[in-house]
């Protein structure tokens, strides 16, 4: 190979080095993946070898756990993404210039949340139906209040990384996806909070998915809604939706006096 395409080869390479030297969120997430994914099928593994008769016990219990983790999910990238899509058509500017107030763009993402997740979320739950004999339907009006509580913590997880993409600008646009698997090991979506070391226990009771998840496996195994989880995630979603919101408010009120609105980049 000739020196000349070295060159070449080398350049391109340095440009991606100075990439991730000057975005962390790039250099995160090069060990968060594998790290998540561990975590994760660690604490179910581990779970399910010292209870082998809950297997048994829970038919459709991680069906529905799955679809539940789906409305997580689709709630945080349902706000997330339609606030990147302003950035990466570089509209933040043009939508500020009109009469519109940053409330109502909060609004808006969360409406955007709301329909993204529903239609995400349907066929695979009507799929289940026919495929696995396992209908989510079926447990009332339970799963009204499950879904609620999930899909507000998810739009509030979307807020506060849409917050941190206008702060750090377009090099933190994976946060959309970091954070919210990040709480997936702590959220015990298909184990019980008691299978996580002691010293965490309290980090996954302060989530509103926790308590969710454990009262979804309360109503599936034991045939009892939980008021007390409910009332709980309630709470906590309210206090956090109030510190996300003052969060955009307050980086947004930032961005506009340094005009970063205008000039969205890397």
């Amino acid at each position: 190979m000739k020196s000349s395409s070295l060159r070449r080869i080398g350049a391109l390479v340095l440009r991606h080095y100075y990439l991730f030297r000057g975005s962390w969120p790039r250099i995160l997430e090069m060990a968060y993946w594998p790290t998540v994914n561990m975590l994760v099928w660690g604490l179910t593994s581990q779970f399910l070898a010292g209870d082998s008769g809950w297997v048994a016990r829970a038919s459709g219990v991680f069906i529905g756990a799955v679809l539940l983790w789906d409305v997580l999910f689709r709630g945080n990238l349902g706000v997330a993404l339609a606030f990147l899509e302003e950035m990466w058509s570089r509209n933040l500017g043009q939508l500020f210039v009109s009469p519109l107030r940053p409330i109502e763009l909060v609004a808006a993402m969360l409406i955007m949340s709301l329909l993204r997740t529903t239609v995400g979320i349907l066929p695979a739950a009507l799929l289940a139906i026919p495929m696995f004999d396992f209908s989510i339907f079926a447990l009332g009006w339970p799963l009204l209040a499950f879904y609620a509580n999930l899909l507000f913590f998810g739009a509030v997880m979307g807020l506060a990384v849409s917050s941190l993409v206008l702060r750090f600008g377009l090099g933190a646009e994976s946060l959309a996806w970091v954070i919210i698997f990040a709480l997936a090991p702590i959220s015990c979506i298909y184990y019980p909070v008691g299978i996580l070391p002691a010293w965490l226990q309290p980090v996954a009771w302060a989530l509103p998915s926790t308590h969710v998840f454990e009262g979804l496996r309360a109503t599936m195994l034991d045939h009892q809604f939980s008021s007390g989880h409910f009332l709980t995630a309630l709470g906590l979603n309210a206090g956090y939706a109030v510190a996300a919101a003052s969060l955009f408010l307050s980086v947004f009120q930032t961005a506009r006096k340094k005009g970063l609105l205008l000039n969205v980049g890397e």
